[in-house]
Parts: structure tokens; sequence; C-alpha cells
């Protein structure tokens, strides 16, 4: 008995070229989820006592180094990029400027300092 071998070329040519678009597709699935990734935004709160009045900041860590500082300051919610700074971290709008270094902090509204003696619970 006699078996014609060549009818298994073609269904193995076949498969070949149905597997390379799949692996291909496979892979750019892979790499874009790790492009998504690597653009998450970072989110940390942070909890400070200011004298009797508590404080919630959250810092918001996106892409490309931009971060954000977010609080609530007498019922407004303030929203305040990051700025240089020669010493800790500093945030401002230009109105209000949200400044920490090491485990305390202080608001300023203009060039008058408004929140003060803000350490790290």
């Amino acid at each position: 008995m006699l078996f014609d071998h060549s009818a298994f070329a073609d269904i193995r040519t076949t498969g070949e070229e149905i597997m390379k678009p799949l692996l291909t597709g496979a892979v750019l699935i892979l790499l874009s989820g790790c492009s998504y990734l690597g653009h998450q935004q970072s989110v940390k709160t942070l909890a400070y006592q200011c004298g009797t009045m508590p404080l919630t900041v959250t810092i918001r860590q996106g892409s490309e180094s931009s971060s954000q500082a977010d609080f609530l300051l007498d019922g407004d919610r303030h929203a305040l990029p990051q700025v240089a700074s020669a010493s800790g971290v500093k945030y401002s709008d230009g109105t209000y400027t949200f400044w920490s270094k090491g485990n305390h902090a202080f608001i300023q509204r203009g060039e008058r300092v408004i929140v003060d003696d803000c350490a790290l619970r």
C-alpha cells in the first residue's frame, strides 16, 4: 500500500501561512498592551495634620513626568501642576502653591502662607 505524502505538504504550507499572521498579530497586541501600561497614572494619597486641620493631598504622577497635587481647601478643590523648585517639591497654579519637603508642607495664596505647620500623619 502506497501513501501519497504530497497532500500533507500542502496542508503544512497552508498551516504555516495561517500561523505567521496569527503570531504577528499576537505580538502586536502584546506590545500595544505594554505601551498602554507604560502610560498609566500613579496616584499617592498623603494625609497631613496642619495644626488642628487635617489635609489630604493626592499626588498624581502622569506620563512624561507630569505631576499634579490635588487637595480640598475651604470647600474648593485645587489641582496644582508641579513646578520647578530649588528645594522640596512645589506645585502651583500661579495663585495657590503647595510646597512639601520631607514630612512637612505648607500652602500659600499669592505670597502669603495660609496653611502652615503641616506634618505627615
